[in-house]
């Protein structure tokens, strides 16, 4: 295991999944209102979207199930 001082605290990793949990919401949403692109670039961007989002909040939430973060007691 890394050194404790360069793992991340649990505060920070529950900040990043609100925000991931945001963003995949706000994606959504707009979605919904807007409906789906026409061209090619409006699927590039969802798709970047898609997988930046709901990537940090798989890696969160793997990274918080597991307990690999820092505490105040340590």
């Amino acid at each position: 295991m890394s050194d404790k001082k360069h793992r991340t605290s649990r505060g920070e990793l529950l900040f990043r999944l609100w925000f991931s949990l945001a963003g995949l919401g706000l994606m959504v949403a707009g979605l919904v209102y807007r409906g789906l692109p026409v061209g090619p670039a409006g699927y590039e961007a969802i798709g970047a979207a898609a997988i930046f989002f709901g990537g940090t909040c798989g890696w969160t939430v793997f990274k918080l199930w597991r307990g690999e973060y820092v505490t105040d007691e340590d």
